[in-house]
């Protein structure tokens, strides 16, 4: 019984991501989720409470998984923490475009120029990932093996801010890239290597102290 409770509400939320996806946060209903999914306002209700419960749940699913590796990274004590940043990077550039019609969503909610309980939540969501990488960088400063004077924040800011570049304009950057980022060939045999090469050739070269750990 525990295993269908489980399943339905996967199932609901495999419907609620897609339909947020196409139609948007305004755009999409409970109702409409209901009816695609096949359960009664009741069953959804019970389980996410409102269409905002909801999106948090569809979110929360699709970055939890991101958030346990992090974890995991973060916590090897026998990794050097740029080895950790390395498996980040990796990370990252692999799942730049996953889902997204979803990420967009994500950022244009999180753009907006208001304060909402949604948007706080979606942030608060983001900031748990987010506090990981920037461990996983002070624990590197604080052994030598990064420099002192690292700036933290911008490290995290040229990180994502590459991210929204790409997702939240690509005509410009597809154009700046000389290649069609709206095509799923295209971004797993070139731009997903090309983005984790020149990550860690930057952030190497910013983050790693000269007088060791140089590997």
């Amino acid at each position: 019984m525990e295993k269908d409770k489980i399943d339905k509400k996967e199932h609901i939320l495999d419907v609620a991501e897609r339909i947020f996806s196409d139609l948007g946060y305004d755009g999409a209903s409970t109702r409409l989720i209901s009816g695609e999914a096949g359960v009664n306002m009741a069953m959804l209700n019970y389980y996410f409470g409102s269409k905002e419960g909801l999106f948090l749940a569809v979110f929360d699913r699709k970055i939890s998984s991101f958030r346990d590796m992090l974890a995991n990274i973060s916590n090897d004590e026998n990794t050097s923490q740029w080895t950790k940043m390395e498996q980040y990077i990796d990370i990252y550039a692999g799942k730049i475009f996953v889902n997204n019609c979803f990420q967009k969503l994500l950022y244009q909610e999180l753009g907006m120029n208001r304060r909402s309980d949604l948007s706080d939540n979606l942030r608060d969501i983001l900031m748990k990932n987010i506090t990981e990488l920037i461990r996983i960088i002070q624990e590197g400063i604080n052994k030598g093996e990064f420099k002192k004077d690292v700036d933290v924040q911008m490290v995290i800011a040229t990180l994502y801010g590459t991210k929204n570049f790409i997702i939240n304009t690509p005509l410009l950057s597809s154009s700046v890239m000389g290649y069609d980022l709206t095509n799923d060939d295209v971004l797993d045999e070139k731009f997903k290597p090309r983005v984790s090469a020149y990550m860690k050739n930057l952030l190497k070269c910013y983050l790693l102290n000269e007088n060791g750990y140089n590997n």
